[in-house]
């Protein structure tokens, strides 16, 4: 017997003991430092336990197993449901300072509403026998002008026609104004973003001409949540504004934010893509924002209330009581997501929309696709990446991201690594004190 290529094993952060995780398997493990030392000299006793459990393997029966859950994977997510972005515009009304997409081509211009057919037709054919919604994106969808609220009223009655659940991303600035139009619509969630408290926020995020946005998001993160629309409240992080992670969750827990049902958190790391952030040295690696964030936890626990930190797929396994299923592919560009711009292109995925040379086809005013381009996002996962062949981590990690993987090193099937044994370190070390379910 031999030792499975999937162990991911690791000494648990402050504390003596290792973990054990193989996401082939399903099995994970706390083990002590003696049990640990064997794993890691390759001495260990061919336990029977062991064996059950996937950390010992006969390799040709382990790649048999790695096949038959690849092709199960790929059976799911050929079924999965489809997210449908649409950018309508790349104006926006914010000159926030980490923005990637300011120096995109047309800015003043925006969807007509041939544009708007044509896209819901293409969604009507190519998409049919999929499930799917749709998330408005931008630039900044929700403007406040006649003009570019009729688009948006009209995207959602098309919508509305079809069933079709919506998803926005904005920056919340004019959700007082939108509210009877947002009303109209199956709103899956709105997804808003505060970078800290009011003073670290507008900083950050302003209004062009440098006025503050704080105190108009939370006025609308308030309607909506009256209302019952689900708000998904992003902060992006990054050394100029984590510091201030503890105020913003004891803010969200004096507003009572926390206690609905319809209101849920996420962090973003603010990272390298495209012209803005290169050399950037308010960046966080992966791994760093993760460190930090462990050691804020521990003086401020009130984090945990507002926002629990994934940690990998630490939060995960405490969380559930079982590892999720193998990752063969992180990427969801080309495949259970798309995006569309009111120019009438195609591209992967959000962190491509608008970006010149990412280009997959046009819907309108004709529908032309660049099939060799889609092809390699449909064929980008752990088989596709030579590096993660032989990679204990890639079950955990998918590949990473294809965009950052291409515009790091030019090559689609490159690898985005992500710092998974590192990761669980902190996270099972940090979930392992605490009741995860309050």
């Amino acid at each position: 017997m031999d030792f499975s290529r999937h162990n991911i094993i690791s000494k648990i952060a402050d504390s003596d003991d290792y973990f054990i995780v193989n996401l082939l398997s399903g099995h994970a493990d706390i083990l002590n430092a003696e049990e640990a030392q064997k794993f890691l000299s390759n001495s260990l006793e061919e336990k029977a336990e062991f064996i059950e459990k996937g950390y010992l393997v006969n390799p040709k029966e382990e790649e048999q197993v790695f096949r038959r859950k690849y092709l199960d994977f790929i059976d799911e997510r050929d079924n999965d449901e489809v997210q449908l972005f649409f950018t309508p515009w790349y104006s926006c009304n914010f000159s926030c300072s980490y923005c990637f997409q300011d120096e995109y081509t047309n800015p003043n211009e925006h969807v007509s509403k041939e544009v708007v057919d044509a896209f819901f037709n293409y969604v009507d054919s190519k998409f049919a026998a999929r499930k799917k919604y749709v998330t408005i994106f931008g630039g900044e969808p929700l403007l406040n002008n006649p003009q570019k609220k009729d688009s948006i009223r009209q995207f959602i009655t098309e919508a509305n026609r079809r069933s079709l659940d919506i998803a926005m991303v904005t920056n919340g600035y004019h959700i007082v104004e939108y509210i009877d139009i947002l009303k109209n619509a199956s709103i899956r969630e709105i997804q808003v973003t505060l970078d800290g408290t009011e003073h670290v926020h507008d900083a950050r995020r302003m209004l062009k001409g440098g006025k503050g946005s704080f105190n108009k998001i939370v006025e609308g993160i308030d309607l909506l949540l009256q209302h019952q629309i689900p708000v998904n409240l992003r902060m992006i992080v990054d050394k100029e504004n984590i510091h201030d992670l503890p105020e913003l969750a004891r803010f969200a827990i004096e507003k009572g934010w926390i206690e609905s049902p319809y209101f849920k958190t996420a962090l973003g790391r603010n990272y390298e893509l495209h012209h803005c952030q290169r050399n950037n040295q308010r960046l966080f690696s992966r791994i760093d924002m993760y460190k930090e964030i462990y050691q804020m936890v521990s003086k401020h626990p009130e984090i945990l209330a507002f926002h629990k930190p994934l940690f990998s797929i630490s939060k995960f396994l405490f969380e559930n009581g079982e590892l999720p299923n193998p990752l063969f592919d992180s990427c969801s560009g080309g495949k259970t997501e798309w995006a569309f711009d009111y120019s009438g292109k195609i591209y992967a995925c959000t962190a491509t929309v608008g970006n010149k040379g990412d280009e997959l086809g046009t819907f309108y005013p004709t529908i032309e696709l660049n099939n060799d381009m889609i092809q390699g996002w449909e064929d980008r996962d752990v088989l596709a990446i030579k590096e993660c062949a032989t990679c204990p981590v890639s079950l955990a990690c998918g590949g990473g991201c294809a965009a950052i993987a291409k515009n790091r090193t030019g090559n689609l099937h490159a690898p985005d690594c992500r710092p998974v044994k590192e990761l669980l370190e902190l996270g099972i070390s940090l979930y392992s004190t605490i009741d995860i379910h309050n």
